[in-house]
């Protein structure tokens, strides 16, 4: 500042009430205003009024800020509102997961995730619960209705929530969590296929994310991820492919497969036989797992190799040579 050059503090002063009341238009202009003014704190004047725009004197944990506004997404049944402030929450994180003055809050933040995971699975399954009794069918439109688009606002919070936990590398538990759902996928085959699906979706978007490697669940964990939902998932996937339109195939299947891949060969193959199955009885109507069960394949008949660790093929094939006469 000119003023705190000159030493005219009645001009500083009236700089630093033009401030107080002004817009700081855009994140680099905020900065150099406030650099400015902290240079000014030695000098005895005011600049707390200023300051006050960026610095709070509540002590009230930033945890309990972040919980309460996650809460207000979660709660929302409004369409519009939940899609933006989800797309504007999701992409804050990501710039704090940036910060290196943001791994002290990461477990905090992740803790207050996890906890609405569970309250939404709770949801989901007492839903399912409702869903799967033999009168619902029967109700009228107008008591089906709320239960199914809670299903699909829960459902669709558990997606958003994985979304998170996986830029911030913490969605291993989720995982965890969502394999031990026995009982939820027991009741799946209950339910109409419109009033179930939206849960697939989170099946599949879990295998995405083991396939790329961005979730390292344990082998056990995979298998029992596999064991439990894939077949619901196979159940719900032609409406998927017509009724999702962020749905996308190839990416999924891609997913599945390696996530199938990476366990021992003995569940490869059970898993890709079961699978073989339903692919040859439903074709479209499956998923396409053709080039994981090349790679099994290739495994077992074509190139095995020992546990000693010996990396040549135990059953090597030579084609004889043909002499022409």
């Amino acid at each position: 500042m000119v003023a705190e050059q000159l030493g005219f503090k009645s001009c500083m002063k009236s700089c630093l009430e033009y401030l107080e009341a002004v817009p700081w238009v855009g994140e680099e202009e905020e900065e150099k205003v406030v650099s400015s003014v902290l240079r000014l704190q030695s000098e005895g004047i005011g600049v707390t009024p200023v300051l006050k725009r960026v610095s709070s004197d509540i002590s009230k944990p930033h945890k309990d800020t972040f919980s309460h506004i996650l809460e207000l997404v979660l709660k929302s049944n409004e369409e519009r509102g939940r899609r933006e402030m989800k797309s504007v929450v999701l992409k804050l994180l990501r710039e704090n997961n940036c910060l290196p003055s943001s791994s002290g809050s990461v477990d905090s933040y992740n803790e207050i995730i996890y906890g609405s995971c569970r309250s939404c699975l709770d949801s989901i399954l007492i839903l399912f619960k409702q869903a799967a009794e033999p009168e619902f069918s029967s109700n009228s439109t107008d008591c089906r209705e709320p239960v199914v688009k809670q299903i699909y606002l829960e459902a669709d919070n558990l997606s958003w929530m994985l979304e998170i936990l996986t830029d911030r590398q913490a969605a291993d538990e989720f995982a965890v969590m969502w394999a031990s759902q026995q009982e939820l996928a027991s009741l799946h085959t209950k339910l109409p296929i419109v009033s179930r699906h939206h849960v697939s979706c989170i099946t599949a978007k879990l295998f995405v994310g083991i396939g790329k490697g961005e979730l390292l669940p344990s082998k056990d964990t995979r298998n029992l991820l596999l064991q439990t939902w894939l077949q619901p998932l196979i159940n719900d996937y032609s409406w998927l492919q017509h009724g999702s339109r962020s749905f996308d195939r190839k990416v999924v299947e891609e997913g599945i497969g390696r996530t199938i891949l990476t366990l021992p060969l003995e569940e490869q193959q059970s898993i890709l036989l079961s699978w073989l199955g339903s692919f040859l009885k439903s074709g479209d109507n499956c998923p396409n797992l053709q080039r994981a069960f090349e790679v099994w394949w290739r495994r077992t008949f074509v190139r095995p190799y020992a546990e000693s660790g010996n990396t040549r093929p135990l059953n090597h094939v030579t084609t004889p040579k043909v002499t022409e006469h």
